[in-house]
């Protein structure tokens, strides 16, 4: 192989030295805290101020959550594939002014109508600046060494509860929360939008060739077998998941714990998916990718059993929640890397967004699902039990995602 070879297949892969911005990396790390923080988990902390102030109930303004992470899955497909041909500069920079104007509107809103408009901008905010297309730009340029980019970048976004739903609380026991959405959506705008526009303005590499040639490559990909059994398991994972984060202060409160004791526990749950991210890129190189889809996915539905038939002590469930709490950053990372592991990294932005919408559409509905259940089935101890089961028919389903080498 020649120099000339050498230097172009790494920057077809993203190994390059101008493929591999330097402020790319730590640029991201602060707008997906500061994304997150702002767009997704402010709105839990609001949500009790906001139906006290509007007589709105929290059934409705739930709903309009809701309905933002079933827009942000579906119009994830679009936004991956101009991802694959043009870059995250545009699409996150863009994506960050609408998640500023989205929010103002919701600030706004003076009925249901517009405060449900502005969700549904949140919805292409989201899809624009969280996880996805962050994962998309560092796969590409860092790509074969991304799993060491997708872990550092995960870890910072793991900090954005803990740095945004205090600063939230703070600003909420001063301001209306009218006011403060309007200025998160001031502090979104001036942290995201900058960051975007100018650390990731380095060429977009080439994207290797596709395993599936031709301009239908992906859609070939997509209508496979492996790959309709990956996105049926990741849906039904990330609704039993979703749905213990979901339902695990009530199971217990449910069982005799305090309000605060439940918050704890689903708190160091949030501080378990950080520890479990570091330990992710080892366990990625001592299992293939077959074995460690099926290991998680069956690890998160024995936490979520565990939860279900241990009441205690405390100290137990603190320490299940954790444990919980780990397999779900590990299956954070299992899903960035869905798609390279098997298919590479040619047309990775529309793939990973074909794959995520199902899971995120899921995601969307558990809370309400999972809601709803608890009743006829006796009680969350019983839901929790009915989600374990669901891990594994996941996990079942995950076995025919293998693919030849």
């Amino acid at each position: 192989m020649t120099r000339l070879d050498t230097r172009s297949r790494r920057a077809a892969t993203g190994t390059g030295d101008r493929s591999r911005p330097r402020t790319a990396l730590p640029a991201l790390c602060a707008t997906q805290i500061t994304s997150w923080g702002i767009v997704y988990y402010a709105f839990p902390v609001l949500n009790p101020r906001i139906t006290a102030a509007t007589g709105w109930s929290a059934g409705a303004t739930t709903a309009a959550f809701s309905l933002a992470l079933a827009v942000s899955g579906l119009a994830g497909i679009r936004v991956g594939r101009v991802l694959d041909h043009r870059g995250p500069r545009t699409v996150m920079t863009v994506g960050s002014i609408l998640g500023s104007l989205s929010l103002l509107m919701v600030a706004a809103a003076p009925n249901l109508f517009v405060f449900y408009a502005g969700w549904t901008l949140a919805g292409l905010a989201m899809a624009s600046t969280f996880y996805q297309p962050a994962f998309a730009a560092l796969t590409r340029w860092w790509a074969p060494d991304h799993i060491r980019a997708l872990t550092i970048v995960t870890l910072a976004g793991g900090l954005a509860s803990t740095v945004f739903a205090p600063l939230t609380a703070a600003l909420a026991d001063h301001l209306s929360w009218r006011a403060t959405y309007a200025v998160l959506a001031g502090i979104l705008a001036l942290v995201t939008v900058p960051a975007h526009a100018l650390a990731l303005k380095a060429p977009w590499p080439q994207a290797p060739p596709a395993s599936t040639p031709g301009p239908r490559g992906a859609a070939v990909v997509a209508r496979s077998h492996p790959f309709l059994m990956l996105a049926a398991a990741f849906t039904l994972s990330a609704f039993a998941l979703y749905a213990v984060v979901v339902a695990l202060v009530p199971l217990l409160l449910e069982r005799g714990y305090s309000t605060s004791q439940a918050a704890w526990a689903l708190g160091l749950g949030g501080a378990g998916q950080t520890l479990g991210r570091t330990l992710y890129a080892t366990l990625a190189r001592h299992t293939g990718v077959t074995t460690r889809t099926v290991a998680l996915i069956v690890l998160g539905g024995v936490t979520t059993a565990a939860l279900a038939l241990i009441p205690g002590p405390y100290v137990l469930l603190i320490a299940l929640s954790v444990a919980a709490g780990a397999v779900r950053g590990n299956l954070t990372l299992l899903q960035a890397t869905a798609v390279t592991d098997r298919w590479g990294t040619a047309q990775y932005g529309r793939l990973s967004g074909i794959l995520a919408a199902p899971g995120m559409t899921a995601a969307a509905l558990a809370p309400f699902a999972g809601a709803a259940l608890s009743g006829p089935l006796g009680g969350y101890p019983a839901l929790f039990l009915t989600l374990a089961g669901l891990s594994v028919v996941a996990a079942g389903l995950a076995v025919g995602s293998h693919t030849r080498p």
